[in-house]
């Protein structure tokens, strides 16, 4: 992809979960003049904080991250409003002469920061009740069914238990009369006004991932994850249609709750989910252009991640 130099930089630090994205973010910003945005669609909810990962208040002032605990878990939030969000912290940070260090593994919210959004029509939540209704009754591999006879396209995407995309493609239809995927076709490009070096911090080993996932999802259970669903589950306004509780980790826990299934199911379910994530992730990430791939663990992390950058004169401008 070719870039104008004579654009102000910017840092994507993207990764798989558990790969190590906010140490090395840290020893950034402790060398460079980088302010941390977020890009993160479970760190921006208020009161999910040890099944997010969230920086500790500790980690907080040695290090500020912008688009962190902005709404009630109630609220929806989209990629197009992290654009625009994003945007507005990143102008903020370059006029202060400093350098934006974008960290995160939501691959939906780098692609709509990077390329721009379709003009999608808002959601509507009674046609959202009904289809969700719709999926209690006849599961979410049906409505991905129903979604491959109206947009086979985008139901070529998607797993047939994608539940939040197959609803919002359906829903997408049922409101506007088109298609996702028309949708994307008529969106006008958004060209990132920006000169940005892409970093992926991830194991080459598959198999250390997760090993790391594991890891931290126990370390999270024994921080008190559970009494941290627990007071969202016993909300009147919070269920696992919102975005929030749909979150991995948060939904397997909610399950447990609802008494779905025992503790030691849970677990597997959200290390296995978490998984899940991680191969998706990976999967955006190979097809991410002009990417540099960063080993998580390696001695030469950071004296890698300063050539790439010096490379790229992020820091002499």
């Amino acid at each position: 992809m070719t870039q104008d130099p004579a654009l102000p930089p910017a840092i994507f630090l993207m990764g798989p979960t558990a790969s190590g994205k906010t140490a090395l973010a840290l020893e950034l910003i402790e060398r460079f003049p980088c302010d941390i945005i977020s890009v993160d669609s479970a760190l921006v909810y208020r009161g999910m904080d040890i099944g997010t990962a969230k920086p500790d208040a500790e980690m907080l002032a040695r290090a500020p991250h912008r688009l962190i605990d902005m709404l009630d878990p109630a609220e929806p939030y989209s990629a197009a409003t992290f654009r625009e969000d994003a945007l507005r912290e990143m102008a903020e940070i370059t006029a202060a002469g400093r350098v934006p260090l974008l960290v995160g593994g939501t691959m939906m919210y780098f692609k709509f920061l990077r390329d721009g959004a379709a003009n999608l029509p808002r959601a509507d939540e009674a046609v959202r009740e009904r289809l969700l209704q719709q999926a209690e009754e006849h599961g979410w591999p049906w409505m991905h069914q129903r979604l491959a006879e109206v947009d086979p396209v985008a139901a070529a995407r998607l797993k047939p238990m994608d539940s939040q995309r197959i609803q919002r493609a359906l829903e997408v239809f049922e409101v506007s009369g088109k298609t996702l995927t028309e949708h994307w076709q008529e969106q006008e490009h958004q060209p990132l006004p920006y000169q940005v070096v892409n970093l992926a911090v991830c194991p080459s080993d598959r198999a250390v991932l997760h090993e790391r996932i594991a890891l931290r999802f126990r370390q999270m259970l024994r921080e008190g994850f559970l009494d941290e669903v627990r007071a969202l589950y016993q909300r009147e306004d919070l269920d696992t249609s919102l975005p929030s509780i749909r979150a991995v980790g948060y939904r397997q826990v909610w399950e447990y709750l609802e008494g779905d299934m025992d503790y030691d199911t849970m677990v597997e379910r959200g290390i296995i989910a978490t998984r899940q994530l991680a191969k998706r992730q990976i999967t955006w990430l190979r097809s991410w252009d002009d990417l540099h791939w960063l080993e998580s663990g390696s001695p030469k992390l950071l004296d890698n991640t300063l050539k790439i950058l010096h490379a790229n004169a992020i820091f002499s401008r």
